[in-house]
């Protein structure tokens, strides 16, 4: 029986009805497969349809084409083409079976006359499920749908085959724990720490688009604890194990892994704050010490922040990503010294060098306060709210977005007849250094402090 949930799809799609009926007046096999149909069983929205049939790709072309469906041969050559149908996509391929080499996850494609061969290639049971749309039936050779009712991950066939054949399946293993709330079985797993070696042959690209996926999912929490256990992360970010620092019981401090993974769960998910959570204390097993009996992880933020970068750069994230990550990792300690007092300038300061990423700092620092003792708890989130309270006044009393001085680099070279260089450099410097530290300053002052820099270069 077709789950109502399944029927819903072909409701909001209708278009889906009148590919499957082109292909089916032809003469074709065609099935829905993959995300589309595992989502639509969950009752999960999706825009990612994908089909396979015994069309071969030309006779897909020549079909879609006589029907007025843009067409592109991207993948071809894997024996896919791409329909576009208004704003969506849909990718049709032929029947086929994979063959892989060892030192590659990029398979040899076999075309293949069965069904049940190409859905044995896939990389678990729950994305081996297909769906014949006009005669309204689920093919479901691996058992599927009962892995789908059981939040259960397995493989068609050998686990240990299939993770060795494509090792990124094992990431995407440890990504559905986080986006769909399934746990692999333990064959899976056991497989999975079998085969840790192999990811070593997928791109740093692959796997940070998996560990995005994973990270910004509904319970990334359990999907950490997997991609640890397992040993992917030693082969990945090594870094990430030695967060399990062994708490000595004469000096004691928290669990630095598990207070990772709480704080991980607690920010927002989007790439950049889940990513700067997980990385936050990442420096603390390198800076920590030992004093008066008392553990400390002195200048952890700015060891973080390098160790980050190393991190990042490392997984291929883009220059801006690297760079928000970072800023959030080495500020992440900055607003606890508001208790210590802080001026208009010091606030003004913040502001500016948060940038973009002040709801975000502010939001980790929330997150990262994870103590039991409620009277440290109520009194920190005290001063944070007094923080955040003069920075509303502050951005309030001034407009920060324009932080420029009165007088300009050009002011500047009339100002003095000078030519472009160092000198204008240290100039325009000690005037931005003016307006953060005095605020909004006239033109006169500003003029007189260039007159005195100027003087003494």
């Amino acid at each position: 029986m077709v789950p109502t949930t399944l029927l819903k799809v072909l409701k909001e799609n209708p278009f889906l009805v009148d590919v499957a009926t082109i292909y089916g007046n032809a003469g074709y096999e065609f099935y829905l497969v993959g995300g589309a149909v595992r989502d639509g069983i969950l009752d999960i929205a999706t825009s990612d349809f994908d089909f396979t049939t015994n069309a071969t790709t030309d006779q897909s072309l020549k079909l879609l084409k006589e029907n007025k469906y843009k067409t592109t041969e991207i993948g071809k050559a894997f024996g896919t083409i791409e329909a576009i149908y208004e704003d969506l996509s849909l990718h049709i391929t032929t029947f086929r079976e994979d063959s892989y080499e060892q030192t590659s996850r990029k398979p040899e494609i076999i075309n293949s006359t069965s069904l049940e061969e190409d859905l044995k290639r896939r990389d678990f049971t729950v994305n081996s499920i297909a769906y014949n749309i006009l005669q309204n039936e689920l093919i479901d050779p691996y058992g599927g749908l009962k892995d789908l009712s059981q939040g259960t991950i397995s493989t068609p066939l050998s686990a240990d085959i299939s993770f060795s054949d494509d090792p990124l399946r094992m990431l995407r293993a440890c990504r559905f724990i986080s986006s769909h709330g399934f746990t692999p079985d333990s064959d899976t797993f056991a497989a999975i720490k079998e085969n840790v070696e192999r990811i070593e042959i997928v791109s740093s690209e692959r796997v940070r688009d998996e560990l995005i996926k994973l990270l910004t999912g509904k319970n990334p929490t359990l999907a950490i604890r997997a991609f640890v256990e397992s040993g992917l992360s030693n082969k990945i970010m090594p870094e990430l194990d030695l967060l399990k620092i062994e708490v000595d019981p004469n000096h004691h401090h928290k669990d630095v892994y598990e207070h990772t993974l709480t704080v991980v769960e607690r920010v927002s998910p989007n790439v950049t704050s889940r990513f700067a959570a997980l990385l936050h204390d990442i420096g603390k097993p390198k800076t920590k010490g030992i004093e008066n009996g008392k553990v400390h992880f002195r200048h952890h933020e700015v060891v973080g922040a390098r160790m980050s970068e190393q991190i990042l750069k490392r997984l291929k994230f883009s220059k801006k990503e690297v760079q928000d990550i970072c800023q959030l990792v080495e500020n992440h300690l900055r607003p606890h010294t508001f208790k210590m007092g802080w001026t208009d300038s010091a606030v003004r300061r913040y502001i500016v060098d948060s940038g973009d990423l002040l709801d975000e700092l502010n939001e980790l620092v929330r997150a990262d306060i994870t103590t039991k003792n409620q009277k440290k708890y109520d009194e920190i989130n005290k001063y944070l709210d007094e923080m955040e309270e003069r920075i509303a006044e502050v951005k309030e009393k001034e407009e920060l977005s324009n932080l420029r001085p009165p007088i300009s680099g050009d002011d500047v070279m009339e100002l003095f007849k000078i030519e472009p260089g160092p000198e204008v450099g240290k100039i325009m410097k000690a005037l931005y250094e003016q307006r953060l530290n005095e605020g909004e300053v006239s033109k006169e002052e500003a003029i007189k402090l260039a007159e005195k820099i100027y003087k003494n270069l």
